[in-house]
């Protein structure tokens, strides 16, 4: 199962890469940017989407709404180091499959919320 990573921290997009991969799954692009993270969409057609909350050119919450009505299947799942307290209802309410702080991301079963890889 192909992943792509959007997040404008590329020390975190090394370190999610890294536990992906050593969980079986195949990271297919990085993204530092929304915009960016559609056209990777596009080309590279990935099953899931680990999405940064705050990117420089928008929100989590808006890329996954509008993903999830280009592509329902896509599961996306949000990230931040901070749930600011809304960040769970957001992410239902978009589209998204879930939300996982990122200090949590090496304990989290992805199960509840990706395909198995």
């Amino acid at each position: 199962m192909g992943v792509l990573i959007v997040d404008d921290s590329a020390c975190f997009r090394r370190a999610a890469r890294a536990l992906l991969e050593r969980r079986g799954y195949e990271v297919v692009g990085e993204a530092d940017t929304a915009a960016a993270a559609f056209e990777q969409v596009t080309m590279l057609d990935p099953a899931a989407l680990l999405l940064d909350v705050t990117l420089p050119d928008g929100t989590a919450f808006g890329a996954a709404a509008s993903l999830a009505q280009r592509r329902p299947a896509l599961a996306i799942l949000p990230t931040s180091p901070d749930a600011f307290g809304s960040c769970y209802g957001l992410a239902e309410e978009c589209g998204a499959r879930g939300f996982v702080l990122k200090s949590q991301l090496g304990g989290c079963d992805l199960d509840r919320f990706w395909p198995r890889p």
